[in-house]
């Protein structure tokens, strides 16, 4: 008993000392001296106001804490916006270089005559009889259909890539189908009709992107827009949960574009599903 008593004495010295005469009641400011249950309730006062300042303190720290991830998680999430378009600038940066590039008129060291068909001489009847010319039902003759100008298929085509690179996707997309109707078979069809399913595809309107990727592949087969529009289309049908119709298309680059950047990302795509059981 006495031991006991002076261990609580000296635990009440020394939260004393530390709180000071702030915990005293005003009954213990009165009397003079503290019975022992009084020191009891003083010194259960004194251990759940600990108490509860140190849950206080862990709260702060909490918050401080989720403030902090909150403010790497908006950190992060800007980054991979930034690095998006990063990527997305340089690859319509590159397609662009490309077109530029098949749009360069030829040098002149290029361009030969054809060779000239020697006029036969006139030496009396002709050989055999002339063929008359084709005549249309109307008796007019058939007009001659002339190639577009070079000049204003290029920028046409531009207007609308341009259109595609300021993110203005209902306007390119209008434009892109313009395009495709005026300059059938042109130089730049393939690849309009694959910005047309990209401009569907960044619009998150994944139907009408698959059908135009679709294009790309059926009537372009040998376009190098052909890898794009197979890694675009597996990339919708995951989106869409088809998962056998992505790892078709993603298993389909691997092996016929085998070393290209599509087939890679068909790949890091494919351990993804693994690992996400699909």
């Amino acid at each position: 008993m006495k031991i006991a008593n002076s261990l609580v004495w000296s635990i009440l010295l020394m939260l004393g000392l530390l709180q000071g005469p702030a915990v005293l009641s005003a009954a213990e400011k009165t009397s003079g001296k503290l019975t022992v249950e009084q020191r009891l309730q003083r010194l259960e006062r004194i251990l759940r106001n600990q108490s509860l300042a140190d849950i206080v303190l862990q709260l702060q720290q909490l918050q401080q804490e989720v403030q902090q991830l909150r403010g790497e998680v908006e950190l992060q999430n800007h980054t991979m916006d930034a690095l998006n378009k990063r990527q997305r600038d340089l690859y319509l940066d590159i397609d662009q270089r490309l077109s530029n590039l098949r749009s360069v008129p030829a040098t002149p060291a290029q361009i030969t005559e054809p060779p000239a068909v020697p006029t036969p001489e006139p030496s009396g009847a002709p050989a055999g009889p002339i063929p008359a010319p084709i005549q249309t039902p109307t008796g007019e003759r058939p007009a001659v259909v002339s190639p577009p100008d070079p000049k204003q298929e290029a920028d046409a085509y531009q207007f609308a890539f341009n259109l595609l690179k300021q993110g203005r996707y209902p306007e390119s997309i209008g434009s892109f189908r313009d395009f495709l109707a005026k300059y059938p078979g042109g130089s730049y069809e393939d690849n309009a009709q694959y910005w047309l399913g990209e401009a569907s595809y960044v619009s998150r309107d994944f139907d009408t992107a698959l059908v135009e990727f679709n294009k790309v592949l059926e009537h372009y087969p040998t376009s190098p827009k052909v890898p794009g529009a197979l890694l675009k289309s597996g990339y919708i049908h995951y989106e869409k949960r088809n998962w056998s119709e992505a790892r078709e298309l993603f298993n389909r680059l691997k092996q016929e574009f085998a070393g290209s950047t599509e087939a890679r990302l068909a790949g890091k795509r494919l351990q993804r599903m693994d690992k996400e059981g699909h």
